[in-house]
């Protein structure tokens, strides 16, 4: 019997206490904190003494393309609406929005490419953007990661389950998300807390005009 932790939002699956092995849980069943997939659980490590970490190279993270200028625009915008920062929110929005109007149309690779690309994101872009903020200690760029971390893996869930289930998974539901750092989550009502940045439910947006 072990614990096995949500990579979203941190709730422990303690088998002891369930008297269920997680591996025996449903397909079907979630996080009932945040609503992650099982997918998005791992199993408690043991604390070890931690090994010197072996020396690697340094990788420059750059911005190639007006769409990655608009999104790192948007992230600032929310970080400066958490710190209560209204008036350069307004202008890293404004640029954000100039940004992806100048963006050529993305083309249409469907459900399966955009999953592609967060799996590829989760697996080699925020590593690599998290190493190059710790190499010069770079706080803010790695509590983006963080956050960014997070809200992807959960969108990758919900975007899983929605795969295998089809429209089912949204039938008689309502999508929400968190204006702040982009929590996506599945349900009646928001969450009491945002489980990624812990900011309160009136700060959740129901997503209209889905197809």
């Amino acid at each position: 019997m072990g614990k096995w932790i949500c990579g979203i939002c941190g709730y422990v699956y303690d088998e002891e206490k369930e008297g269920k092995a997680f591996a025996g849980l449903p397909d079907g069943w979630v996080c009932p904190l945040c609503g992650a997939d099982k997918s998005q659980f791992a199993p408690e490590k043991k604390e070890e003494k931690a090994a010197a970490a072996p020396a690697r190279e340094h990788r420059d993270v750059r911005i190639d393309s007006a769409l990655q200028l608009s999104a790192v625009c948007s992230n600032l915008a929310r970080g400066c609406e958490k710190q209560y920062q209204e008036k350069e929110a307004a202008l890293y929005r404004e640029l954000a929005e100039y940004f992806a109007a100048a963006a050529p149309e993305a083309p249409d690779e469907g459900l399966g490419g955009l999953i592609a690309r967060l799996r590829r994101d989760l697996d080699e872009g925020y590593p690599a953007l998290r190493e190059s903020a710790q190499t010069v200690s770079d706080r803010g760029t790695q509590r983006i990661c963080v956050w960014g971390e997070k809200v992807t893996r959960m969108l990758l869930s919900l975007l899983e389950r929605y795969e295998r289930e089809g429209e089912d998974f949204l039938k008689n539901t309502q999508v929400w998300i968190c204006t702040v750092c982009g929590f996506l989550t599945v349900g009646d009502r928001p969450p009491e807390l945002c489980p990624v940045c812990k900011v309160p439910s009136w700060k959740f947006e129901a997503v209209e005009g889905r197809r």
